[in-house]
């Protein structure tokens, strides 16, 4: 059945959110700080309905669907038209919220039986390098372990953890075994049920690669991700290593270079997990690439991070891909978004059953920020 609106108001605002503490460094970066920026488009049709979500459009991208039918720009079998990829969320927002119901049982396969509340399996992103300028390798675990306590309480049960201190931000050796104390200390924190990612993105060579996953085999970590800039023949001379070795580790990438190649190395089996970015690939991609991905009996992770709303929205791609392993949950609130309805439970991401993406929008918040520095376009 086909929903339709007029979409007649096209808005366009930049909120700001805060993290409970500020994140430290990655591999190649500096600080990420406390604070995230959130770019948000709303539209709203005739009967004044509306749905937001992230997006970077222009006015001349809107000027291109401004006016036009919902009906001609989104479905829920086909996704998004190449016209209105730069809405992509705010429309999936929109049809959800036009229809009555939540995004995920729309892209659920026909049939499929949903969990209720439905659940998606997500990770605590936050152990990033805090700690730089502690000269004990024992005391800057021990620090980046007590994130992960924090974590535990506040419901997860897996971790990602920022490696690679030895690529700027520390003399190589120190940083190696200062990556190796951290992620041994995050185990004994987080217990030997918790699952543990790290990732180095892209600080480690091969052989940095094969050292860490070698003293940290007992660590049983889950998934090496962006261990070195991408590169077939170092990638799959990593699987042959890790298989060789029997650790189960797995290759993810995909986050930094959204890159065609990778969905070769995924059908290769070299490259397990992708991990394209919620919102620089888009919603509607993503379905099409789980799909991919499922009929390689690879895995799918969306990235999200430092766009608040990735908390909510990839969770809704559970039901529609088998092999959909994680939500990425960077903690954050920001005023005016209310995402109250969702929560983190035993390792699970818990999504509402409520209509579009289940969050809410407050007006006067969101006015105020398209006066200060935004946009709008009317019919």
């Amino acid at each position: 059945m086909s929903i339709s609106g007029i979409i007649e108001v096209i808005e366009f605002a930049t909120l700001i959110g805060q993290r409970p503490r500020a994140a430290g460094n990655n591999a190649r970066l500096g600080a990420h700080g406390i604070e995230v920026t959130l770019p948000l488009c709303r539209l709203t049709t005739a009967d004044g309905a509306s749905g937001f979500g992230v997006s970077q459009a222009s006015r001349e991208d809107a000027d291109r669907i401004l006016g036009v039918d919902i009906a001609d720009l989104l479905s829920a079998e086909s996704g998004v038209a190449d016209r209105a990829q730069a809405f992509d969320f705010p429309l999936w927002d929109l049809l959800g919220k036009l229809s009555g119901k939540p995004i995920y049982e729309m892209v659920a396969p026909p049939g499929a039986t949903l969990s209720q509340p439905m659940r998606a399996p997500c990770y605590d992103t936050s152990l990033y390098m805090n700690g730089l300028h502690l000269e004990s390798h024992e005391a800057a675990a021990a620090l980046i372990a007590g994130y992960a306590r924090d974590g535990y309480e506040k419901g997860h049960r897996s971790f990602k953890i920022k490696v690679g201190r030895g690529a700027l931000h520390m003399p190589l050796e120190a940083g190696i075994k200062r990556d190796i104390a951290v992620i041994k200390a995050v185990r004994e924190a987080a217990g030997p049920e918790a699952r543990i990612m790290i990732d180095a993105n892209n600080g480690f060579n091969f052989n940095i690669a094969r050292r860490v996953l070698e003293e940290t085999a007992d660590c049983d970590v889950f998934w090496l991700e962006e261990a070195f800039h991408e590169d077939p023949l170092l990638y799959e001379a990593l699987r042959q290593w890790l298989d060789a070795e029997g650790i189960n580790t797995l290759i993810a990438d995909g986050e930094g270079w959204a890159a065609a190649a990778l969905m070769d190395w995924a059908r290769a089996g070299f490259v397990e997990v992708v991990q394209y970015d919620i919102f620089s690939h888009g919603f509607s991609n993503w379905l099409r690439t789980g799909a991919q991905l499922d009929a390689w009996g690879a895995r799918a992770a969306p990235h999200h991070y430092g766009r608040h709303l990735g908390n909510y929205v990839s969770g809704h791609l559970a039901p529609a891909i088998r092999g959909f392993t994680f939500v990425e949950w960077d903690e954050t609130t920001t005023a005016g978004i209310d995402a109250s309805a969702y929560r983190v439970e035993e390792g699970h991401a818990i999504i509402p059953n409520r209509p579009g993406f289940g969050l809410t929008l407050d007006d006067a918040v969101f006015r105020a920020a398209v006066a200060e520095g935004g946009w709008e376009l009317c019919v």
